[in-house]
């Protein structure tokens, strides 16, 4: 945008896109995340009862990791699509593809019933879960930022990763209530399956209202320019390779921590530390919330102090913080791995505020859909796919102290790829259409 203000009607219109794609990521969210915690709690004893205790944790755990091969599947398909025919359009059918998968688990028969038909359905299904919100983040963070002002595009762009927090804090919430108001044989039998039913009726809330929001000017300018290319996941990789590399490093260290603390903790809280489940997922309740409240000052932050630093500032936090936060975990304390968890997710929400924005705006409008989605995609499979079950089996082998040299690593990646990223990387430019034909052939980045 060229203009520094918007008129009131477009302000109006803009909170109301950010607010819709806060709901539907919490939404998606929501789904993605109460199988992360039935894998932890119930799925090796009902799909993986012929492993071993830490055999049958790991294989659960990978049917979780399993939904990351298939989100960079979504996300190069609807990237594709996003930015040859709309945002719009693939958010709805993002939400459509996860609601149908999430609800489908909810009915999969057993290992006991079927035998061993029953971890490969589950497989497929969490392979269309992650193609669903393979294609969801960037079009919910591009709608969010495309129709912010442009001043507040940090702050209007965390709404979408508002979901994550939320979707750990409806999660959490739902199996809380469940293992508290069901014997635990019968939550193990069946209640399980109630958080994964829910779902349908959450997709139709959702589908409402995604239905009723506008599509992007942004690319409707784009659109009726005749700007649209016929195949932007190839041009991205050919004229923005080095914003490719840094936005994907630069989206590993956040989605780690998100990870690590809403499934790899649970699994330690309660295997390790013998605390009762219901425990630990309170305490994720309390620590989501707060979570929120930290990310969406880090989104403003964003916008007042700039991208980089604020992004900068929670990298640095998450290496510094790594080591003492196992330290008072290990205290089985409810106050420290309570200050422990807090610590930690300020990290990752102060690299996770400004990301949206940091990493939608090194790409022209576009290639902005597949080039963000791409780079987010990325930095979850090694963040979220690889790194729970990384730490699960370095914990096994060395303990703790690998783990946190495990967090520091990551971390430190995702620092210096913003660190030494110059102007030219972070901030696309917006050719001409005479331009935007001659560029074709040429690379953006040099």
């Amino acid at each position: 945008m060229s203009s520094t203000s918007i008129s009131p009607d477009k302000a109006k219109k803009a909170r109301t896109v950010a607010v819709a794609s806060y709901i539907g990521t919490t939404i998606e969210w929501y789904d993605f995340f109460i199988y992360g915690v039935a894998a932890t709690l119930v799925f090796r004893a009902q799909f993986f009862p012929e492993f071993s205790e830490l055999g049958g944790t790991l294989a659960a755990l990978a049917t979780f990791a399993v939904g990351f091969i298939a989100r960079p599947i979504g996300g190069i398909v609807m990237g594709h699509f996003g930015d040859r025919v709309g945002r719009k359009s693939m958010l709805v059918t993002s939400l459509l593809i996860m609601g149908i998968a999430t609800t489908l688990i909810g009915v999969l028969p057993t290992y006991d019933q079927i035998g061993v038909w029953a971890p490969i359905l589950l497989v497929v299904l969490r392979l269309a879960q992650g193609a669903g919100v393979g294609g969801e983040w960037a079009g919910a963070v591009l709608m969010a930022v495309e129709h912010a002002p442009p001043k507040r595009r940090s702050l209007y762009g965390c709404f979408p990763q508002l979901g994550l927090p939320s979707g750990i804090l409806l999660s959490q919430l739902v199996f809380l209530v469940l293992t508290g108001v069901l014997p635990e044989a019968a939550f193990s039998a069946w209640g399980w399956r109630i958080p994964f039913l829910i779902s349908a009726a959450l997709i139709l809330v959702g589908l409402l209202i995604r239905l009723r929001i506008e599509e992007s000017a942004d690319f409707e300018r784009v659109r009726a320019a005749g700007q649209v290319e016929k195949l932007p996941v190839v041009q991205v990789f050919r004229r923005t390779p080095l914003q490719v590399l840094v936005g994907s490093v630069a989206s590993i260290a956040a989605p780690t921590l998100g990870y690590l603390v809403s499934v790899y903790m649970v699994s330690y809280g309660t295997n390790t530390l013998e605390l009762p489940t219901t425990t630990m997922l309170w305490t994720l309740v309390g620590v989501s919330v707060l979570w929120n409240g930290i990310m969406l000052a880090a989104g403003l932050a964003g916008d007042v102090l700039g991208r980089k630093p604020t992004f900068l500032i929670g990298a640095a936090l998450s290496v510094v913080w790594a080591f003492p936060m196992f330290w008072l975990v290990d205290t089985g304390s409810l106050f420290w791995i309570f200050v422990a968890l807090v610590v930690i997710t300020a990290a990752n929400s102060i690299m996770a505020g400004p990301q949206p924005a940091l990493v939608t705006e090194m790409f022209p409008v576009r290639l902005r859909y597949s080039g963000s989605s791409i780079c987010y995609q990325i930095g979850s499979i090694i963040g979220g796919g690889v790194a729970p079950i990384l730490a699960t089996t370095l914990f096994a082998k060395f303990g703790n102290p690998a783990v946190s040299t495990l967090i520091v690593v990551i971390s430190l990646l995702s620092l210096f790829a913003i660190l030494f990223a110059g102007q030219r990387i972070l901030q696309a430019q917006e050719p001409t259409a005479p331009q935007a034909q001659q560029s074709r052939l040429q690379p953006l980045a040099e």
